[in-house]
């Protein structure tokens, strides 16, 4: 059961508060989601054939991952043209139907904003690199080589190799901070800035409600490392100073002075709980909340695809100090899942034998933070991590790759390096959505462009729904709550019991409310004492069935939410 009835002041606090506070976000990747012409890719077609699926869930706001034109180097987030619908979505005129029938469910639309790069196929890097005096060549990084040695600097690409490749037409290098096909824009150059929120613009005048930025930190260039004395190298973040001037431009030219409740997110690697605080003061006018990557690095040894235990006290504190760093000031985004991430089931809990228990206990634990949650599809029902047999059956760039770095220029184990792509690959969050038993689980009537997990005949839509215990139905409570209770939105946050290695515990408060989540974290009981007075305890929410006491020891991935 949940809470319908809060203090007046908390009514008060919580609608004063901004609407995102109290949202939550679901996160759609339209290759994946659902196909609706049968060509084995999902369009904007099948997503909103499943519009009313997600206003049930009852989410706020749909995130979509990329639908631009692009030749799909990196599924989308390499765009050709920003203006427009890859004809595999559908067409802009679909886009608008979608737009208006979200909007008639009372949910927005947020678009996924690639502005740090582009494809190396936009009418832009074409002239770019069509000569040295093109009007636009400076609107990309282009430097000569650096004496006999090469690249302008050592940076090396998010996906492998060198960040610098050689245009041999005009003897020059570009930059590219991921794919070669991927060059980066020069924010150096207003003509660049403009244009951006031109376009920014343009979509939000279309009825767009808001922006993920994707890596939008990297914008911002240290050019003293690329045109200093020596070479810079080594893997820190090339970020520099000017970010904080770029994004309250873009705040002031696209969004100051709109009505309407608009969001925008900012995706932004490497960053620290002091850089949070300024990105998202509202005093500030850059942007309402980021999304961070320090709590899913936590598991990474030499690389992503070296991966280390889980421990959850190192996750707990990461989390914890999050939350106490924007206590006062400032908003995070929470999550543990989204396309570029394993599944949360099966990296975090148990996808076997406490599935359901382990899917609903990180359900509970995240969405009782502070921050705005995102639901990446599939989680809803608990879909876990595919396992292909062959790197030949990987679609994801990252992945390749590494592989192919790793084995060919290495001499690593294929098989330890297929082990370690099989459990971090970003195809694991992928694959398409669950929808039904059936031979491609709903998702298509034809091929799927990425197989999909075998294990839809168990784990779907469907089956969820029909089951005793549905993951859907218990993150329909979460987020009821959430929309209902403003502690469950402005609460501070006080974690227990940090160093324990099964417990999970911690405090929100509002005023005089105070909500206490307590979960454990493995596949034993644990008797542990909860560690708080328990004495005239509510039990709120739980992914049991029955209602447990106080005093009861916690089962296998028991999860369970009290008013005290």
């Amino acid at each position: 059961m949940t809470s319908t009835t809060p203090a007046a002041t908390l009514a008060d606090a919580g609608a004063a508060a901004p609407w995102w506070t109290r949202a939550v976000v679901y996160q759609v990747y339209p290759r994946s989601f659902a196909d609706s012409d049968g060509d084995g890719i999902g369009d904007l077609g099948g997503i909103r054939g499943r519009l009313d699926y997600l206003a049930e869930l009852g989410v706020d706001a749909l995130w979509l991952s990329p639908v631009y034109p692009s030749p799909q180097h990196d599924n989308g987030y390499d765009i050709s043209d920003y203006q427009e619908i890859d004809p595999v979505f559908g067409s802009l005129a679909e886009f608008d139907l979608l737009l208006a029938e979200a909007h008639e469910r009372g949910i927005k639309i947020v678009m996924d904003l690639v502005v740090n790069h582009t494809s190396d196929e936009h009418a832009w890097f074409r002239e770019s690199r069509s000569s040295l005096t093109n009007p636009k060549r400076d609107w990309y990084w282009w430097r000569k080589p650096r004496g006999d040695e090469g690249p302008p600097n050592g940076w090396g690409s998010a996906f492998s190799g060198p960040a610098w490749t050689l245009d041999e037409a005009t003897g020059e290098y570009y930059l590219h901070l991921f794919a070669k096909q991927q060059p980066d824009l020069n924010w150096e150059n207003p003509e660049v800035r403009q244009a951006v929120y031109s376009m920014m613009n343009w979509w939000l005048d279309r009825g767009v409600d808001g922006f993920r930025m994707d890596v939008i930190n990297y914008i911002a260039k240290q050019v003293g490392l690329i045109d200093g004395p020596a070479p810079a190298t080594g893997g820190g973040s090339p970020m520099g100073a000017q970010i904080h001037d770029y994004l309250h431009e873009m705040h002031e030219a696209v969004f100051a002075g709109r009505t309407g409740e608009h969001l925008t997110v900012g995706e932004m690697p490497g960053v620290d709980t002091d850089d949070a605080v300024l990105f998202t003061d509202p005093a500030r006018g850059e942007v309402d909340m980021i999304f961070q990557f320090e709590h899913v690095g936590l598991d990474h040894g030499a690389n992503k695809f070296d991966v280390l235990p889980r421990s959850l006290p190192a996750l707990k504190k990461n989390l914890a100090h999050w939350q106490d760093g924007l206590a006062e000031t400032g908003w995070n985004s929470l999550y543990l899942n989204n396309h570029d991430q394993p599944r949360l089931v099966s990296r975090f809990g148990n996808d076997t034998s406490w599935r359901y228990e382990s899917a609903t206990l990180w359900g509970l634990v995240l969405h009782l933070h502070r921050g705005t949650p995102y639901v990446y599809q599939g989680e809803e029902i608990g879909m876990t991590n595919v396992r292909f047999d062959s790197i030949d059956d990987y679609r994801d760039l990252e992945s390749l790759n590494h592989y192919r770095e790793a084995v060919d220029e290495f001499d690593l184990d294929p098989g330890s390096v297929l082990a370690g792509v099989q459990t971090m690959s970003r195809d694991n969050a992928r694959t398409p959505m669950q929808w039904d038993a059936t031979e491609q689980a709903g998702f298509t009537t034809g091929t799927p462009w990425l197989p999909v997990n075998p294990n839809h005949r168990e784990i779907s839509v469907a089956a969820d729904r029909a089951a005793e215990k549905s993951v859907f139905r218990f993150y329909q409570r979460l987020i009821v709550l959430r929309h209902e209770n403003p502690v469950v939105a402005l609460g501070s946050f006080t974690l227990l019991e940090p160093e324990h290695e099964r417990l999970y515990a911690f405090t929100r408060t509002l005023g005089e409310e105070t909500l206490l989540v307590v979960a454990n974290a493995s596949d034993e009981p644990l008797d542990a004492p909860l560690p708080v007075d328990m004495s005239g305890a509510e039990l709120v929410l739980g992914n049991y069935p029955d209602d447990a006491v106080a005093a009861a020891a916690l089962r296998p991935w028991e999860a369970r939410l009290y008013r005290l």
